[in-house]
């Protein structure tokens, strides 16, 4: 009893779930959640199944055969291989662009807590209508990241670098109206709600985000592992006061489309996956749960490019 209470404490951490979210997909009721957690009720073996499943992904402890995995960056290469310039394809197929801005929109900004829906989503980028019911921050935040996507692909299009300039850049349009400090470093401590790594002294934050943009211009031959990594040590360093997991995210599209890979996209029900795996790629240096997330990703986005 004492393990489980101590194993759902921690997937509510990691996960970002709260009780009710986590007892609704267990299938039993807040109240049953909260005698769980607090060891007062023994869940049955068939929910300690499901407890333990959660649990194990949500520390990591799930492995991926690596055999599993080099399969599936296998298709990926392969693909990318065999299309013709893809970044070229979404741009001069309207439908194909239009869909993949949604789609990247609105799943990035609701992995931040934006409450718009795809639908409500598509009226603000497409049909510039304001939302009475819905706050004018989270439609500019719509605005904002369509504008730094659009200007994303016009930057690789054009045979740009991708460095430390482009992700201030890129933070800048994200921010643009609402911060401030849009497009600058943040010079204050701060600390991720519910995550167990630390962030980065902000005192630092230039150093290490200079070693990451030098590292952005290698392109060692496992593409996907080098993604991963750079992903999760650019949320680790957190540079922003707001806004890294878009920019980190926008980052990451930019690298798998100059591997000739269509962006990939995290669908905010998975989010619980997603910080998982990203807090055991910083804790433990093992970016495999994580690349094959990001693998996951790019699946759905050649579902996207290909008209699925």
């Amino acid at each position: 009893m004492l393990i489980t209470s101590k194993q759902l404490g921690i997937i509510l951490r990691l996960s970002g779930q709260s009780q009710t979210e986590l007892a609704l997909e267990l299938g039993v009721s807040f109240v049953t959640m909260n005698r769980w957690i607090n060891g007062k009720v023994v869940p049955r073996k068939k929910a300690q199944v499901r407890i333990e499943a959660l649990y194990r992904e949500c520390t990591g402890l799930k492995e991926i055969p690596a055999e599993a995995l080099d399969a599936k960056k296998a298709v990926l290469v392969v693909k990318a291989r065999h299309t013709k310039n893809v970044l070229r394809r979404i741009l001069e197929s309207p439908d194909i662009r239009d869909r993949l801005v949604l789609t990247l929109t609105y799943t990035s900004n609701s992995i931040e807590g934006s409450t718009l829906t795809e639908a409500e989503t598509a009226v603000v980028l497409f049909q510039n209508t304001t939302l009475a019911a819905k706050t004018l921050v989270e439609q500019l935040e719509a605005k904002n990241h369509q504008a730094a996507l659009l200007y994303l692909f016009d930057h690789l299009l054009a045979k740009r670098p991708v460095t430390e300039d482009l992700i201030l850049r890129l933070h800048a349009m994200l921010m643009n109206g609402i911060r401030q400090d849009a497009g600058f470093y943040r010079r204050h401590g701060v600390r991720i709600v519910g995550a167990e790594v630390a962030t980065a002294n902000h005192v630092k934050v230039p150093t290490l985000m200079k070693r990451l943009g030098d590292d952005l211009e290698q392109r060692p031959k496992d593409g996907i592992a080098h993604v991963a990594d750079i992903h999760a040590r650019l949320e680790q360093i957190h540079p922003f006061s707001d806004g890294n997991g878009r920019v980190g995210r926008l980052l990451m599209h930019a690298m798998l489309l100059l591997r000739n890979m269509p962006p990939a996209v995290i669908r905010p029900e998975k989010k619980r996956f997603y910080y998982a795996f990203l807090n055991t790629a910083q804790r433990k240096g093992d970016s495999a749960l994580l690349q094959d997330f990001v693998c996951d990703g790019i699946l759905e986005g050649w579902d996207i490019l290909e008209r699925r």
